[in-house]
C-alpha cells in the first residue's frame, strides 16, 4: 500500500524530515504521534503534493506507484476509488452519507466551508472521503477544534471507511483521537525522523509521559 523509504525535505533551507521510513499495509491504520515541529504535518504535504516542500532524498509509493514522479492532481485522481455514478445515484449517496455524518443537507447547497465552523469544516471533509472512497487515506490532525460530539461523529464516519483494501495514516498530536479510531500501529515522529512505533499501548504511553524522552533521543 503505501511505502515510504528515507524520506528527506526541507522548506526553502530548513530540513523537515530526515529520513522517514514507514510502510502502511492495505486494510491496516497507522498512527503518527509527536511534539510540534517534529514534522507531522509536513509528511502528510509531501505525501499529498503541497507545493513548498522539496524533497531531497528517498522515495514514496503508493501500491508500487512512484508519487513523487505524480503531480498534487494525479496523486488524488490515483488515490480515489469511486466509479463513475449517474447524476440521481450521486444525489441519493450524497443524502445518505450527508445523514450519517449528521450534515444538514441544506449545508451542502452553501459554498464550500463559506461560514462553517471548525467542526462543520471536519465534517465535510470526512464527507467528501466518504463521497470519494480513496484507496488511502491521510488524516492530519482531523481532531483539532473537534468538541467530544463532533470528534465521535467524525471518528463514525471514519471507521465505516475502514476496510481490507484500504489503508489510513492517521496524524494527530494527542491520544484522544485514538479512542475512536483504533490503530493498528503507533508510530513517534521526532526531530524528522520516526524514532519509535508499537502497538496502540503507545498511543496510551505518551499521553501519560509525554514525548520529551524521544525527543531527546532524534536530537
Amino acid at each position: 500500500m503505501l511505502n515510504i523509504q528515507n524520506l528527506h525535505a526541507r522548506v526553502e533551507d530548513k530540513a523537515i524530515l530526515k529520513g522517514v521510513t514507514l510502510d502502511v499495509p492495505a486494510g491496516e491504520v497507522h498512527a503518527i504521534m509527536g511534539p510540534n515541529g517534529a514534522g507531522k504535518s509536513t509528511l502528510s504535504y509531501v505525501l499529498t503534493g503541497r507545493g513548498g516542500y522539496e524533497v531531497t532524498e528517498g522515495s514514496t509509493s503508493l501500491n508500487g506507484e512512484d508519487l513523487l514522479a505524480l503531480d498534487a492532481n494525479e496523486r488524488q485522481r490515483r488515490a480515489r476509488g469511486e466509479d463513475e455514478i449517474a447524476a440521481p445515484a450521486f444525489l441519493k449517496l450524497a443524502r445518505e452519507k450527508a445523514a450519517s455524518l449528521k450534515i444538514d443537507f441544506e449545508m451542502l447547497k452553501r459554498g464550500l466551508n463559506v461560514g462553517f465552523s471548525g467542526g462543520e469544516k471536519k465534517r465535510m471533509e470526512i464527507f467528501q472521503m466518504a463521497m470519494l472512497s480513496p484507496k488511502f487515506l491521510i488524516l492530519d490532525e482531523t481532531d483539532s477544534g473537534l468538541d467530544i460530539d463532533a470528534l465521535k461523529i467524525v471518528s463514525e464516519g471514519v471507521n465505516a471507511l475502514r476496510g481490507p483494501e484500504r489503508g489510513m495514516l492517521v496524524i494527530t498530536h494527542y491520544q484522544r483521537l485514538l479512542d475512536y479510531i483504533k490503530p493498528d500501529r503507533v508510530h513517534v515522529l521526532a526531530a524528522g525522523r520516526i524514532v519509535a512505533s508499537g502497538g496502540p499501548e503507545l498511543a496510551l504511553q505518551l499521553e501519560a509521559e509525554g514525548y520529551d524522552k524521544y525527543a531527546s533521543a532524534a536530537a
